[in-house]
């Protein structure tokens, strides 16, 4: 994996740590969290190639769609 994957990822888990703390969401493990920052920029990079667009600006919307429970 190269460094700026590695960067979008590490980017990817804080603002999802972010949203489970700010929705009061019991935070997940550490390597679900990794899966799911991983899903998050795969999806991303898919929609800016398709649509065009800033990639941290997709990686916060696909974010914000989780929800409790």
């Amino acid at each position: 994996m190269g460094f700026i994957r590695r960067q979008e990822e590490n980017l990817a888990m804080r603002y999802l740590l972010w949203q489970y703390q700010k929705k009061q969401i019991p935070t997940p493990s550490h390597e679900y969290l990794e899966k799911q920052a991983s899903q998050i920029i795969d999806d991303a990079h898919r929609i800016a190639r398709e649509r065009g667009g800033n990639l941290i600006s997709i990686v916060k919307e696909l974010v914000k769609d989780i929800k409790k429970g």
